[in-house]
């Protein structure tokens, strides 16, 4: 581990972007009387009170293929939970191959996860806290010629580690890359609680969905 953390460590300083406007897209926000906000609310109650994994309180969203709509369903879920519930909750943009999640929360992504990764800044430097109450982001950052090694460092594990330590109050979303393409899902599966797969429908392959479901382990996906 890179730092050591303490058994009652400080609270985190979360500084405060000023944001370019959050996207439609965010439906939750934009339209939160629709059957599409909706929707989100019941997934967030499903992973909430889900009976066989209760204490679920890092969650990623994958899907098999680009252009499923993962980090759109992130988004949404993000303040969909930080709404609906006292507790606070943090997104995290794990995809430095395409990140868009700063987009639809209308916030730069000058620096992120990949200056804390590579040791360039600390932790309560980066993370934006919202406009949207009890909901915090850590944008990816720049782009890393080396996404999968940096995944899967120490660091990786340490930043979510830190994470869970410091905010045990809150829920960590995390968007990441597909399934079938990159390994970056397979080396977060281990510090994650749960999973929501998303799938497009009239458009996954059968066969695409059933290879994520076996490479992902179905005891973990939660939605």
């Amino acid at each position: 581990d890179r730092r050591p953390v303490s058994l009652k460590p400080p609270p985190f300083k979360e500084t405060k972007t000023g944001p370019r406007g959050f996207d439609p897209k965010l439906v939750v926000m934009s339209e939160p009387g629709s059957l599409d906000a909706e929707r989100f609310n019941i997934l967030r109650t499903q992973l909430v009170f889900n009976r066989e994994n209760p204490g679920a309180t890092v969650i990623m969203v994958t899907s098999a293929l680009p252009g499923e709509g993962k980090t759109y369903v992130t988004a949404n879920l993000g303040a969909s939970f930080a709404q609906g519930l006292d507790q606070h909750v943090m997104l995290l943009d794990c995809d430095f191959r395409r990140p868009r999640l700063h987009t639809i929360l209308g916030y730069p992504n000058h620096e992120g996860l990949h200056e804390y990764l590579t040791g360039q800044r600390q932790l309560p430097d980066l993370i934006i806290r919202t406009n949207i109450e009890r909901l915090s982001f850590l944008s990816a950052g720049s782009t890393p010629p080396n996404p999968s090694e940096l995944i899967s460092s120490n660091a990786m594990k340490e930043c979510l580690r830190e994470l869970k330590v410091r905010y045990k109050d809150r829920y960590i979303i995390v968007d990441t890359t597909p399934v079938t393409l990159t390994s970056e899902t397979n080396a977060l599966l281990n510090y994650v609680d749960g999973i929501v797969l998303v799938v497009m429908a009239q458009k996954t392959p059968r066969d695409a969905v059933q290879s994520c479901i076996d490479k992902l382990g179905r005891d973990k996906i939660r939605g």
